[in-house]
């Protein structure tokens, strides 16, 4: 594994931009997700139109001195479609909710997709080579007649131009009443779990037409309705526990030896709520938008509208850290409200030694925090600095009237032109980042 230096002392510099320029972007090329897989080799996005865009680390960057984060177009296929529930007269969204990697096992690689409602396990693999001279078959794929074979003849192998391609080996469906938030697969890389707002179910990756429900909060009478799971998350070495955090900004770690059905949570991790603070949207930005293991397994991040968490995981009572991420929008929480803003789903992600956390801000910032110097970045994701190893200028915004040259006032900040995902390199300080239709690629600056 590279050494991953602090993030305070890392410079941060533009890599890459994939996307399209145009402004008239339409609804179903804005990137839903990003993940990398385990080597850190394959970064995916998935997007609300259903699409599944795999980027694969250039070679030559990843082996030039100093190392460039550079990713080209690997494979790219649809992986949802739109579809009509006719029973509850709903439409179900294309949109790609969540992506996860297998571990590579064989030349082939494998990923989970899913949107509301349907979970896919897609094959990806290479084909370099193929095989001519069949007896049964002409070359273009039509059966000879038996009659005509007189001599027998030994197919040969020819090498071909590569080809890269996608075939969906597993559907997983009909087992979410409600729309699925996150799936994450287990350590033992046999099973895995989704969750939508009301229950979370294990599955094997082997059988199609079963799953075990393993959390259920659904009450008997939905009046008595108070949270939904917002996220859950297997941890990363120990195959029986699960975490999953709720609307009412809570995290509840399960331990599956216990019993089979996780009703009851082994620790609750929450944070007692200081009554000044208390106000009308304290509820709504109290709820967590997404909790990530860390790769040690020892703690967790979680993010709520206005924070990122550390917990460890030995101490329920309070979180280790708390970083603001955008503290100046406490007092502008009644026009976010207003414009749904407040219910955006913020994601976090650790870096790859678990020293730093990045998350999504406004106006295409993103932050990342230092956990060991404790220095904090805010950065942009623009295109006017879309030249490599451009260095990235942090950003400051002022809430005074009184602004200084290098400031953007929070008043001038675009709340269309927001961060919401981001996914960091496992071994190296290479990062991805979401804005609307554009994957931008940061590194630091060696």
């Amino acid at each position: 594994m590279c050494e991953m230096a602090g993030n305070g002392d890392i410079q941060w510099c533009f890599s890459q931009v994939k996307g399209t320029l145009e402004d008239d972007v339409t609804e179903a090329d804005i990137i839903s997700c990003v993940e990398f897989n385990h080597d850190g080799d394959l970064l995916a996005t998935g997007d609300k139109g259903g699409r599944v865009v795999i980027f694969q680390r250039d070679p030559i960057s990843k082996n030039s001195i100093p190392r460039r984060g550079e990713y080209n177009v690997y494979s790219t296929f649809q992986s949802h479609e739109p579809e009509f529930d006719y029973l509850k007269s709903l439409e179900i969204e294309e949109k790609i909710n969540k992506i996860r990697w297998l571990k590579r096992k064989n030349p082939a690689h494998f990923l989970l997709s899913t949107n509301d409602k349907t979970i896919k396990l897609w094959k990806v693999s290479e084909r370099d080579k193929r095989v001519e001279g069949y007896n049964t078959k002409e070359e273009n794929g039509s059966i000879r007649d038996p009659a005509c074979i007189t001599s027998l003849r030994v197919p040969s192998i020819k090498p071909m131009e590569l080809m890269v391609e996608a075939s969906p080996r597993r559907i997983f469906a009909n087992a979410h009443t409600y729309h699925i938030n996150s799936i994450s697969v287990n350590s033992d890389q046999e099973t895995y779990l989704s969750a939508d707002d009301l229950r979370i179910n294990l599955w094997h990756l082997e059988i199609t037409d079963q799953s075990f429900n393993i959390v259920d909060i659904k009450p008997t009478n939905m009046e008595e309705l108070t949270e939904v799971i917002t996220a859950a998350e297997f941890h990363p070495a120990e195959c029986n526990v699960l975490v999953y955090s709720s609307s009412k900004g809570t995290i509840r770690l399960c331990d599956m030896r216990s019993a089979a059905l996780c009703d009851q949570h082994s620790k609750l991790f929450e944070e007692q709520e200081d009554p000044t603070n208390r106000s009308f949207f304290s509820e709504i930005i109290s709820s967590i938008s997404d909790v990530k293991l860390s790769h040690s397994g020892r703690y967790m991040i979680s993010r709520d509208y206005l924070s990122v968490k550390v917990w460890d995981l030995q101490m329920e009572t309070k979180p280790i850290e708390c970083y603001p991420v955008h503290e100046y929008l406490r007092s502008k929480l009644c026009s976010l409200y207003e414009n749904d803003c407040i219910f955006d789903k913020f994601e976090c992600c650790w870096s790859g030694n678990d020293s730093a956390i990045m998350t999504g801000s406004y106006n295409n910032f993103f932050r990342v925090f230092d956990r060991t110097t404790k220095r904090d970045l805010t950065l942009e994701a623009a295109r006017d600095i879309a030249k490599p190893k451009t260095l990235l200028k942090p950003r400051k915004v002022s809430t005074s009237g009184k602004r200084k040259k290098d400031e953007i006032s929070v008043d001038c900040l675009d709340f269309n032109k927001k961060i919401l995902h981001t996914a960091w390199h496992p071994s190296e300080n290479v990062v991805a980042v979401a804005a609307t239709n554009n994957l931008f690629l940061f590194q630091d600056k060696l």
